[in-house]
């Protein structure tokens, strides 16, 4: 992998033929910061995940949250493909199967920019996510680990994408969120870029390099958690409490297609 910098520039769009759900306050600032880029998989080439980036996490059980997926390895649910990563929901006839891979155990930072240009599939009761957590999560479980939900989705809602973050006194349906809308649009028939920026007192986030929130340590009812490494996940879940469970409607393959995954950490 070729490191290189480069000056992530943001656009103020914030009221331009955007709609911002919940927009963060007029005071907010934006940076033009320096980053050097030290991780990335821009899945080139077809076949398998990259071993030595990604792990597999396996199997059912609702994951707590209710959800109704079976997490597998199989290529017809997780393969590269055209460019892309290719994470697919499939109906078995009753059950559900797809599948969930982090970078635990081989990637980890704390601070800089996450980011990864995804399209969306659609539908009631599909749940894909772009996240991190935290890498101590197996000495200190969730919540108090951290997490970071750079992108989350109500399938049911294709115009509208979720930015959050969960710790101790603010998790699960107490999580510290804003939404991101489109009028016009939907996140289903393109790919955007999904990417947050993190400091030590700070994580802003973007869609395409649109600032729409940015969560400090007063904004939290609970202990800021958010200053040691955190691993990346993508997934895409089935039902679940977030949001609601298939319906008739729901239509069955459902693919989110990642064209890549990059980290940076800032330089001076």
């Amino acid at each position: 992998m070729k490191s290189h910098n480069v000056t992530i520039t943001k656009g103020i769009l914030l009221f331009a033929a955007l709609l911002i759900l919940a927009a963060c306050g007029d005071n907010t600032e934006l940076e033009d910061r320096s980053y050097e880029m030290v991780w990335q998989d821009e899945f080139d080439t077809d076949g398998a995940l990259d071993g030595s980036k990604w792990v597999y996490d396996l199997g059912g059980g609702g994951w707590g949250n209710n959800e109704l997926q079976t997490y597998t390895n199989n290529p017809l649910n997780v393969r590269k493909e055209d460019g892309s990563l290719l994470i697919t929901a499939i109906n078995t006839g009753g059950s559900f199967t797809s599948a969930r891979i982090k970078t635990m155990g081989k990637f980890d930072q704390a601070y800089g920019r996450f980011e990864a240009r995804i399209k969306l599939p659609w539908g009631p009761g599909i749940w894909p996510a772009f996240w991190l957590l935290g890498a101590d999560i197996e000495t200190n479980p969730w919540p108090a680990c951290g997490e970071i939900d750079i992108m989350e989705y109500r399938g049911q809602e294709p115009n509208m994408i979720h930015g959050s973050v969960h710790g101790p006194g603010y998790s699960g349906g107490a999580a510290i969120t804003k939404s991101y809308g489109f009028p016009n649009d939907r996140f289903d028939v393109d790919y955007h870029l999904f990417a947050v920026e993190w400091g030590e007192d700070f994580i802003q986030y973007f869609v395409d390099d649109v600032l729409y929130q940015e969560i400090q340590p007063g904004d939290l009812t609970g202990d800021w958690v958010f200053d040691h490494p955190f691993f990346i996940i993508l997934n895409v879940a089935v039902g679940g409490d977030y949001v609601g469970f298939p319906t008739e409607d729901t239509p069955f393959p459902q693919t989110m297609y990642i064209d890549y995954v990059r980290v940076y950490e800032e330089v001076n």
